[in-house]
């Protein structure tokens, strides 16, 4: 087996940077607990059964708390809603931020004024280096408000949608 070569950190971040993602909250609840963090390493991973992935960096009070619970949701958000994406992506955040919420079916915290959620029974956590992929099954789904503009990420920057290209 050859060793694999070393790849610059900064280059790698620039160069994945470059992959345009959406913005979603990740929120759960531990029974003493609600809190949410900031994620967009998130993806579709099959339609049947319907799972979804999250990558959570490992060393942050979020990793711990999402270790010990069974549902979250993913909450995706709207271009205006920057300032809740900033707030959960704080270190060392505490509850809800006072972002309107209700618990959904599984008592994961759907916030309220999310493009779209979707509630995750956990189905498998896999280690992927200082990462931890967290593969949901999706219980629960909706679309809140489909004619907002979702919020985007892209070179280390938020985003607004352009228009269609033709």
């Amino acid at each position: 087996m050859t060793a694999a070569p070393l790849i610059d950190p900064r280059r790698y971040r620039d160069a994945i940077g470059r992959f345009a993602t959406g913005v979603t909250v990740v929120t759960w609840d531990t029974g003493s607990v609600r809190r949410g963090m900031t994620a967009n390493a998130v993806a579709s991973v099959s339609l049947e059964p319907t799972l979804l992935l999250v990558c959570v960096d490992r060393h942050g009070a979020a990793h711990t708390q999402l270790g010990t619970v069974d549902v979250f949701a993913v909450n995706v958000l709207a271009e205006e809603q920057l300032d809740v994406s900033r707030g959960f992506a704080r270190p060392g955040v505490d509850g809800m931020l006072g972002v309107p919420h209700r618990p959904g079916a599984s008592g994961a915290p759907i916030l309220r004024d999310a493009v779209a959620w979707l509630e995750c029974a956990v189905h498998e956590r896999i280690e992927g280096g200082d990462h931890t992929i967290y593969i949901g099954r999706v219980l629960a789904v909706d679309v809140q408000r489909p004619e907002a503009a979702p919020l985007l990420f892209y070179a280390g920057a938020y985003r607004r949608l352009g228009p269609p290209i033709e």
